[in-house]
């Protein structure tokens, strides 16, 4: 139990962070309530095809999930070695995304092929886009917290839990397309991204923290208290070797 709720909290930092992707925040601009009107279509059909593809791309991400799972379950671990799993692993996510090996996401740089707006009805992108964002391996991998996901909800050992995870990942990422959902203008739009801009690098540190959080609740788990001060040790190195690169990163000026 304690494992799938940790997989959930890693599910949810991943999504969250995903936003951020170049897919997500071209969702954000391409199906808006303004975007649909100029294509004749409505977008609260649009976004409720987005949404519901993107849950049955995360159905897709959750049986892989549960493949995992069900191998887990055959080997039939120990408590201990499964949360002292969790707690490597989440530990090792979070020193991914402070940058401390040097590079940090994103990973598979790839971006949905946006001639599908002007090629097909809406249900067809909708969906489509959505399926692409809610599996989660299909475009920009914005977090290590995406791969931890899979590994805590195969180390679940549940396939029908681990298909629960995915799930809620896929849906966690659809909904972000509703923050469109009241843009009547292209300066609400502007306004929208300078937030999501502004709030970047804060949500980046946010799933690094989960991430380690992650860890020292699982090593408390498996190992006791004295074990979480360990992973505490792995965090602060992880802040103390990312924050500067990323800082240098956010600084840097970026090309046209």
């Amino acid at each position: 139990m304690v494992v799938v709720v940790l997989a959930l909290v890693a599910a949810a930092a991943a999504a969250v962070r995903s936003t951020w992707s170049p897919c997500g925040l071209s969702m954000l601009s391409t199906i808006t309530p303004m975007a649909e009107r100029a294509r004749g279509h409505r977008f609260g059909v649009t976004a409720t095809w987005f949404v519901l593809g993107a849950g049955v791309g995360g159905a897709t991400l959750g049986g892989l999930f549960a493949l995992g799972a069900a191998g887990v379950d055959a080997l039939d671990p120990s408590t201990s070695t499964v949360l002292g799993c969790a707690a490597a692993l989440a530990a090792l996510a979070g020193l991914v995304d402070a940058g401390a090996f040097g590079r940090r996401p994103p990973f598979f740089r790839r971006q949905v092929d946006d001639a599908w707006l002007s090629n097909y009805r809406a249900w067809v992108y909708g969906s489509g886009f959505g399926w692409q964002i809610g599996v989660g391996l299909a475009t920009y991998i914005m977090t290590a917290a995406v791969v931890l996901t899979a590994a805590l909800a195969a180390l679940t050992g549940s396939p029908i839990a681990a298909m629960g995870i995915g799930i809620a990942f896929g849906l966690a990422r659809g909904v972000a397309v509703l923050l469109g959902a009241r843009l009547r203008s292209p300066a609400a739009l502007g306004a929208l991204h300078q937030r999501l801009d502004a709030l970047e690098t804060p949500v980046r540190w946010a799933v690094v923290a989960v991430q380690i959080g992650v860890a020292v609740i699982a090593a408390v788990a498996a190992w006791g208290p004295l074990a979480a001060a360990g992973v505490l040790v792995v965090g602060a190195l992880a802040l103390a070797l990312g924050l500067p690169l990323g800082l240098r990163a956010r600084s840097a000026p970026t090309s046209a």
